[in-house]
């Protein structure tokens, strides 16, 4: 299969050899680019409706466009959070070099107290979201002003206490795909919350398409090369594992201090009560989405930190590919990506000596794996690309939604909490979408 890729924020275009190839890691950037096959019909988007958890577009704001809405988390706790904005001082930025330091937002996400009286947090800040409207969200077919993205509201309060009734809490970071934004694994980052876990989701700055610091400065991807060879993209990802690997650890070892008592945010926004020591820094998972599920898989191999690993849909860029890791792994697929079509994969697969399961979910598409799931069936009235159906696939967004956080919740209890589970033994009843890959 040949496969070309359009995709506006680095306009560019370019074929690349298949899904497995370097090329299509970034070909796959979710938060842009459209993937067109040329053997098979554009699937349609399946309608979804509001009994389901994910109603249809909701009616437009006074400021700009629709109003979408994420699925609720179905776990226990409340959830909390809160974004902090981290500096790296030790190194500067590998991306643009005239930045003498290396920054990032990321998110904490978190069981919480009861908190009604605190504003629910949206997915996209302001100014993220205009960039969004503007930049992203053409490319699937999505006129800018058609939604009013900053609107689109989480299930996590701002600021709300820790709740610590549990003791402490197992950590997940969570990477997304090459050039998206942290925002776009909002939901499985909640679930993971609502069930008692610590999770900490990462935007790449100068990687994503746009990343909002405190008062408001955006900070845009750099645009790649107007021309890009395999070669040329090979460089880029590694370039861009690499930084991400190294923002990764950045993470872990602020962490360590936030575990210690310390805040690590540089403009020094107040922690909400119990965050400091609330983490359970022995139990440590990565969880990824394309190029961040290849960085958990490295850092997993890497990283002594980190106890168990899930790839969703991601080829495997750098060492790991051969290597593969020794630890407990899951790789998520979309239905036409498995080791068997994947070198990557299988090279990784073959290498890994720990436990390890590989999953198809029918139906699927890459961008299954990330919010795109939940939001863009609300816009099947608005939307006049075909190719916007590319990123979900035929699935049942309810179910497709249900699966994923069925069996990454499953993981992740079973290898941070010692959890026992049979879900990955065989076929489920209740997940018959999911194929469990011999």
């Amino acid at each position: 299969m040949r496969t070309a890729t359009p995709d506006s924020r680095f306009r560019r275009r370019r074929t690349t050899a298949g899904p497995a190839t370097a090329a299509t890691v970034v070909a796959v950037t979710l938060a842009t680019a459209a993937v067109v096959t040329a053997e098979a019909p554009y699937p349609a988007v399946v309608p979804v409706a509001a009994s389901a958890g994910l109603p249809a577009g909701l009616p437009a704001t006074a400021r700009t466009g629709l109003t979408l809405s994420l699925p609720a988390p179905t776990g226990g706790h409340p959830i909390g959070t809160v974004a902090l904005h981290l500096v790296d001082r030790t190194r500067p930025d590998p991306l643009v070099r005239s930045k003498p330091h290396r920054e990032l937002m990321v998110s904490l996400w978190y069981p919480a107290k009861k908190a009604p009286n605190l504003p629910l947090a949206p997915q996209m800040s302001r100014r993220a979201a205009a960039d969004w409207d503007k930049r992203s969200a053409p490319p699937m077919g999505v006129k800018p002003g058609t939604v009013d993205w900053a609107a689109t509201p989480t299930h996590a309060r701002v600021g709300a206490p820790v709740d610590r009734r549990a003791g402490g809490l197992p950590v997940v970071v969570f990477s997304s795909g090459d050039g998206g934004p942290r925002t776009l694994g909002t939901v499985l980052v909640e679930e993971l919350a609502s069930r008692g876990y610590l999770v900490v989701s990462v935007d790449h700055t100068y990687e994503a398409d746009q990343v909002e610091f405190p008062g408001g400065r955006v900070e845009r991807a750099v645009p790649l090369p107007k021309k890009l060879t395999e070669d040329v993209v090979a460089r880029l990802l590694d370039k861009h594992s690499k930084a991400r690997l190294a923002d990764m650890r950045f993470v872990l070892d602020q962490l360590a201090g936030l575990s210690r008592g310390r805040n690590p945010d540089a403009e020094s926004t107040p922690l909400p009560a119990g965050l400091p020591g609330s983490a359970d820094l022995t139990r440590v998972g990565m969880l990824g989405q394309s190029m961040g599920g290849s960085v958990a898989a490295q850092l997993l191999h890497d990283d002594s930190r980190v106890d168990a690993g899930v790839n969703l849909d991601g080829g495997y860029v750098g060492p790991v590919a051969r290597t593969g890791v020794a630890k407990p792994f899951l790789q998520m697929a979309s239905e036409s990506h498995t080791r068997r079509t994947e070198p990557t994969w299988k090279s990784f697969w073959d290498a890994s000596t720990g436990w390890k399961r590989e999953l198809r979910l029918i139906g699927a598409r890459h961008g299954s794996f990330t919010d795109l799931q939940a939001l863009l069936p609300q816009l099947t009235g608005e939307l006049k690309s075909p190719l916007a159906a590319e990123f979900v696939g035929t699935i049942d967004p309810t179910r497709s939604i249900s699966a994923q956080r069925a069996y990454v919740t499953a993981f992740f209890d079973r290898h941070l909490r010692g959890r026992p589970t049979r879900l990955f033994d065989g076929p489920s009843r209740r997940h018959p979408e999911v194929r469990l890959v011999p």
